[in-house]
């Protein structure tokens, strides 16, 4: 059985049930594994994704979940995406492809990892008898996810918190239009970032978190990482992988999705990555000179990637530093402080090794979708031109993948503003902006979000009869 241990350095090592539940570690670190599985690419070759899917993440819930169950949750959590490849690939110009990543009900990546997440806690859940309060975080497309994933499940409540007015119109109303009784909108006056610190801070709030008994959606969530690894397996098979080496190019906000990658390539998948940054480039930044350095986030036309605290960081920052707790904590510290850290030379020069990055101005996402579109009559959504943007200027003799992360409908002002064309939402999205919206507006003070929270929990429901 694979155990997890945190990033900072606290706790015992922990099941894949605990680690799912928990979310974020009590010392404030994330959660990963105490070592990594290797695939034999070779017998992956020519299988369905779910296939591939079972064989990348089983290793990783061995122990806690049967191979017979894994694999129907497995097939529930993808029977209702629009393509049967799930993940598809697509031709675009030469040897650069697109990996269409909007097939699942809110049509954008988060999909992939939160369909399953969902199946996940119901069957922990339910095999426990316990209840969860989910807290999440997100700057567009994770919100409607997760909900999407969890909407149905009575063993838990869901609170996201989005930043206000800093979503598109079609992404909250993914979120707002639900009508479910566990779920609850939240929309803070601030950024991602301060989202993302809310509830960091509540889940730092030992008796919150217990009284509560708090869990995350987010990608702080393990699950939510060794689901997204199994994409670029199967796209890099089908590239011909493992004799053929794959360049993926990851529009990258809160360094999740590229993770992923990275970790794929950590269990045997020969693929080089490159991170695709906005005008809120700290993490371009950062694999350019080696310092982390905070510099006040700005609202784009890629608003998913609006965020300066890239969360994920942190597990990849623990590899680079030879997954060294202690100086991890040191870091963390000064970055929270000062608002910047640097890394020694030798680390620097591994990261470089591991990521390039590139990083695209909303004036060039613009005409990037417009060239795209001019040329194949293929329509992107401004997160995938900031990748294609990257894509472009790349030198390679194999094939390149540009993830294109969420439906073009999802942000329709920057693509009409781009090729005066508004695309339209899929069939199943047609009625978005007839139905009714449910939401609270919240100020950025933890006080308040956790009593809204206390107020509308099951958990502290139950607990007062």
């Amino acid at each position: 059985m694979i155990r997890y241990v945190s990033t900072r350095g606290g706790g015992e090592p922990l099941s894949f049930e605990d680690v799912l539940l928990a979310g974020l570690a009590p010392d404030g670190g994330l959660y990963v594994p105490e070592a990594f599985p290797e695939l034999d690419l070779n017998a992956l070759k020519g299988r369905t994704y779910g296939e591939i899917a079972l064989a990348v993440m089983y290793p990783f819930v061995e122990g806690c979940i049967s191979r017979d169950d894994f694999a129907a949750m497995i097939k529930q959590a993808y029977s209702g995406f629009r393509h049967d490849k799930i993940v598809p690939l697509r031709a675009l110009k030469d040897n650069h492809y697109i990996l269409e990543q909007f097939y699942g009900p809110t049509i954008a990546f988060k999909d992939v990892a939160l369909q399953l997440l969902g199946r996940f806690f119901d069957y922990v859940l339910k095999k426990r008898g316990a209840h969860i309060t989910i807290v999440g975080a997100t700057s567009g497309d994770t919100g409607s996810a997760a909900i999407e994933g969890c909407r149905h499940s009575d063993q838990l409540d869901l609170f996201i918190l989005h930043p206000k007015g800093r979503v598109s119109d079609v992404q909250r109303r993914q979120m707002t239009t639900v009508a479910a009784e566990n779920v609850y909108n939240i929309a803070i006056d601030g950024t991602f970032d301060d989202c993302q610190n809310l509830v960091k801070a509540m889940f730092a709030d030992q008796d919150f978190r217990r009284s509560l008994n708090l869990s995350a959606v987010n990608s702080i969530n393990w699950a939510r990482i060794m689901a997204q690894t199994v994409y670029y397996v199967s796209a890099a098979l089908e590239l011909g992988a493992p004799d053929t080496q794959v360049t993926f190019v990851v529009p990258t906000g809160n360094f999740g999705n590229v993770l992923a990658g990275y970790y794929a390539r950590r269990m045997g998948l020969p693929i080089k990555l490159v991170v695709a940054s906005n005008e809120n480039d700290i993490l371009t930044r950062f694999f350019e000179s080696g310092e982390m350095k905070a510099a006040g986030v700005i609202a784009t036309n890629s608003p998913s990637m609006d965020i300066e605290i890239s969360s994920n960081f942190e597990r990849y920052l623990y590899d680079m530093l030879g997954r060294d707790a202690d100086t991890l904590v040191a870091i963390m510290r000064r970055f929270k402080d000062e608002g910047s850290f640097d890394v020694a030379p030798d680390r620097f020069a591994a990261a470089k090794r591991d990521f390039t990055a590139q990083r695209a101005s909303q004036t060039e996402v613009l005409d990037v979708i417009e060239t795209v579109f001019a040329e194949t009559g293929y329509v992107i959504d401004p997160h995938t031109a900031v990748g294609v943007k990257a894509a472009l200027v790349l030198k390679s003799a194999g094939p390149i993948v540009t993830l294109a992360t969420a439906h073009p409908a999802k942000f329709p002002d920057a693509v009409e503003q781009a090729i005066g064309q508004r695309p339209e939402l899929p069939e199943h999205l047609s009625d978005l902006f007839d139905k009714e919206e449910r939401i609270t507006e919240l100020p950025n003070n933890l006080k308040t979000v956790q009593d809204f929270v206390r107020a509308h929990s099951k958990i502290i429901e139950e607990g007062k009869k």
